[in-house]
């Protein structure tokens, strides 16, 4: 579960989140929705441990995420969060296979090349495992960055606008891909966006 309690983040003097209770069970799917500069990004941010809310605190299942030393909080995102970010921070240089290795050493795991070929033929790229990651199309990236997110079988997945570029027959593949993979994982899943093409596809969201 999802626990968010009197949670706010100032910024240059002005608060720019403020989230006074939030609850997520685990395995729920959630919509959190607004417009830019409301405050969205910033909020995956404190949940996934990046950023250190003003006050508040934010509680990851048996994790009180917020009180975590740095070192702490490293580990908790690595081992059980999934990122898919508006940048998607492949490692360009290296194959599709070496990205998805270093998401599981990261996270203390040992190389399992077998959940690789798994996530990534789910995901229908299993032919593109020794690809250099520059190499890929925006869609193939696209994927590669939700194999990287669920490859350790995360707890949580937050996913910060992952539909805004995308017209709108990629739109709707990149929720589904989200949404199957979340379900397969067991994982919480927060998408973050002000992309109102993807509303109905959750029965419960946050608008920020």
């Amino acid at each position: 579960m999802l626990e968010i309690r009197d949670l706010r983040h100032d910024y240059a003097g002005r608060t720019v989140l403020a989230v006074p209770a939030w609850e997520v069970a685990q395995g729920e799917a959630c919509l959190v929705l607004g417009p830019s500069g409301s405050g969205k990004s910033t909020l995956l941010n404190v949940i996934a441990g990046l950023t250190t809310p003003t006050a508040g605190t934010v509680r990851v299942g048996s994790e009180e995420v917020t009180a975590l030393a740095p070192a702490r909080r490293d580990a908790y995102r690595a081992k059980s969060v999934g990122l898919v970010l508006q940048t998607l921070h492949l490692i360009g240089v290296v194959s599709v296979r070496e990205n998805l290795r270093l998401a599981q050493s990261l996270a203390g795991a040992p190389v399992d090349d077998a959940r690789i070929d798994e996530v990534l033929a789910t995901l229908d790229i299993g032919q593109l495992a020794a690809a250099k990651a520059r190499e890929l199309s925006v869609g193939e990236a696209q994927r590669v960055a939700i194999a990287r997110a669920v490859v350790n079988r995360p707890k949580l997945i937050l996913a910060d606008e992952p539909t805004s570029a995308l017209d709108d027959a990629n739109c709707a593949k990149a929720l589904d891909l989200l949404l199957e993979q979340a379900a397969a994982c067991k994982a919480t899943l927060l998408v973050a966006t002000h992309d109102n093409r993807i509303r109905a596809r959750f029965s419960r969201r946050l608008d920020l």
